[in-house]
């Protein structure tokens, strides 16, 4: 089981969730979409060679973000990690992930 660390625009939580959900991510025994959420504030450089959604090139940009962290199986990671990837609006959607231990 892996669990994963995402950060995701305000204008993008719910179309993310729904499709990293989809992928088979927040499966935990009887309970489905399992996640925790947490509103924060990121930033970022845009350099000249970016195409960012959000700001400008070589400016500093910050924004409100999501911090959402959930779970996945072993086998779903790739598919899971592609959903958040192709769903995400930003050019290099930030993101970790580490394999952990599951209790049950």
């Amino acid at each position: 089981m892996y669990a994963l660390n995402l950060f995701i625009p305000v204008s993008h939580i719910d179309v993310v969730k729904k499709a990293i959900f989809k992928a088979g991510a927040g499966k935990y025994n009887a309970y489905e979409q399992c996640c925790w959420q947490t509103l924060g504030h990121g930033q970022f450089y845009s350099s000249n060679f970016s195409s960012p959604f959000i700001g400008k090139k070589n400016e500093v940009t910050q924004v409100e973000e999501y911090f959402l962290q959930t779970i996945c199986t072993d086998d779903k990671l790739r598919e899971v990690l592609s959903a958040y990837i192709n769903n995400h609006p930003y050019e290099e959607p930030a993101f970790y992930y580490w394999q952990i231990n599951s209790f049950y």
